[in-house]
């Protein structure tokens, strides 16, 4: 029998609260903790920030991706860089990671974005499980390119074979992006193939926005949730999205 595959995708918002007020990233490492999860998919992940180390004095020495790895297996990729550091996408595992590779996605200076990909090695398979991270921009035509570029990158380095995972913050709000990478990529989405709808994520107080996404091929769906009551309620501005499965 193969063993399930638990999942979840979450914007960390930096680490920090609302209006970057609070240092939250402890309270997330333990509620993610509390999901016992296999493999993450995070979002704004915090690599190096130099002001907020000095004004929070419990901000961790490590990039935030290590802290809430421990002892799993991480990658990280920067996408956005500044004076005081920078952020990007990042990916936890409970799995050895084969390698993995960073794919920048932006447009503009204002909106630096990727994709991250790393390549899983599950107990007792011969293929890969090809993990894809991504966060989109805000606005629709900037996001029907950055689709446009990743179906291109997936094709090419993703065989048609070997099952893959895309996740992350697509910013679809529009809900645009579902019939875009099921054609292109034979994918579907998880929440909406166990509830017949996507899940709402944003805001997190009370989630009317379907932003966040976990598709998925070569794998059957057992269980999609969002997690937005307490504790995760004040730790982002996006719930965290979870889902069960279990490769064919």
């Amino acid at each position: 029998m193969n063993p399930a595959l638990r999942i979840a995708t979450y914007n960390l918002h930096k680490g920090v609260s609302a209006f970057y007020l609070r240092h939250v990233l402890p309270a997330q490492r333990r509620a993610l903790d509390g999901l016992d999860l296999d493999l993450v998919f995070l979002q704004e992940v915090q690599g190096r920030h130099a002001s907020r180390a000095r004004r929070h004095a419990d901000w961790p020495a490590d990039p935030q991706h290590a802290v809430l790895a421990g002892d799993h297996h991480h990658a990280y990729g920067a996408n956005a860089f500044y004076r005081a550091g920078h952020h990007g996408n990042a990916i936890v595992s409970r799995h050895a990671i084969l390698g993995w590779h960073n794919q920048d996605l932006s447009l503009s200076r204002l909106e630096r974005r990727g994709l991250l990909h790393a390549r899983i090695r599950l107990p007792g398979r011969e293929a890969p499980l090809h993990a894809l991270c991504v966060h989109l921009n805000l606005r629709a035509e900037d996001r029907r390119r950055q689709l446009e570029a990743l179906v291109r990158y997936a094709v090419d380095e993703v065989p048609a074979d070997e099952p893959l995972i895309l996740a992350g913050d697509f910013n679809d709000w529009r809900q645009e992006a579902c019939a875009v990478l099921e054609d292109a990529l034979t994918v579907h989405e998880a929440f909406r193939r166990r509830h017949g709808r996507l899940a709402a994520t944003f805001p997190v107080r009370r989630p009317l926005l379907h932003l966040d996404r976990i598709y998925v091929r070569g794998l059957d769906v057992v269980e999609a949730k969002v997690h937005s009551a307490v504790p995760w309620r004040g730790l982002s501005d996006h719930a965290p999205l979870s889902a069960v499965l279990v490769p064919r």
